[in-house]
């Protein structure tokens, strides 16, 4: 059966249309309240039965946190849709372009984005979580290993980014709360069609971003095939898969103070993040 996952105030729980179910109290003690240990044991969680369960409340007053909150390793894809290719005057890779964004910067699906600078830019993403010690794994098996899809924003400083050449991408997109994940972590039964999800941005009510996931250039089993053929990925690593066009540094366009931020994926929800200045 298909599941939503959501880290409420850093316990797991299930969610189940408009409510979310404490996962300890709703498997009766068999899974605790670790979101880390429930994506680890993702392949229980369908198991468990919430009809006749008296939900601990509505989803939309819950303190939510990021689905996977201390990722081992957070994986970030480059240049993975034509378009976004096309507007960033660069060719298309042959191989997965492929950085690091640190761990720290992992933050609330609703948490303010803080600012530093005056060239962020915003990038919506299909985010992978992965569930298992995966190493070698084919892309025939490379859906085995994914625990669940999450919408993310891969915020990025623009001129941390481009202040050196070539562009240094990890510590421009790597501040503390430029990694926003969420709202829930759905299986991925959950979705109608894996393969072509839409995806779009919205900021201040201005749509910037708007397209769907089948024009990324390297699928999610190519993704995993491939990181895995180089390094072994852990349960709660998240595997950034690209953004397409519409990002600011394309028309000079960069985030402001007060500016609302809302990321949404077809079949998972949607996240809200309001833009602070903090210097």
């Amino acid at each position: 059966m298909p599941f939503k996952l959501a880290n409420v105030a850093g316990r797991a729980a299930l969610v189940d249309g408009d409510h979310y179910f404490d996962l300890e109290k709703a498997s009766g003690g068999e899974l605790g309240s670790d979101p880390m240990e429930a994506i680890q044991r993702f392949d229980e969680l369908d198991r468990i039965n919430l009809s006749g369960a008296t939900p601990d409340g509505k989803l939309a007053d819950a303190d939510l946190g990021p689905p996977s909150p201390k990722p081992p390793q957070v994986f970030g894809i480059g240049l993975n849709y034509k378009d976004h290719a096309a507007e960033s005057k660069m060719a298309l890779p042959d191989t997965p372009m492929i950085f690091t964004k640190f761990p720290s910067s992992i933050s609330s699906p609703g948490a303010n984005v803080m600012m530093r600078g005056q060239k962020v830019d915003w990038e919506v993403e299909l985010v992978v979580v992965i569930g298992k010690t995966t190493k070698d794994v084919s892309q025939a098996d490379a859906w085995d290993h994914v625990a669940g899809l999450t919408v993310g924003q891969d915020i990025s400083d623009r001129a941390v980014q481009l202040a050196v050449k070539p562009p240094q991408m990890s510590m421009g997109k790597s501040f503390d709360t430029f990694s926003p994940i969420g709202p829930v972590m759905v299986s991925k039964d959950t979705v109608k069609d894996l393969s072509d999800m839409g995806i779009t941005c919205d900021v201040s009510g201005e749509r910037k971003q708007d397209s769907r996931t089948r024009y990324l250039i390297f699928t999610i089993p190519h993704l995993v095939e491939y990181i895995s053929s180089i390094l072994t990925m852990q349960p709660g690593d998240l595997i950034f898969t690209g953004t397409p066009d519409g990002v600011g540094v394309a028309s000079g366009t960069f985030l402001k103070d007060g500016d609302v931020i809302v990321s949404e994926i077809e079949g998972i929800g949607s996240m809200t993040n309001r833009c602070v200045q903090e210097r």
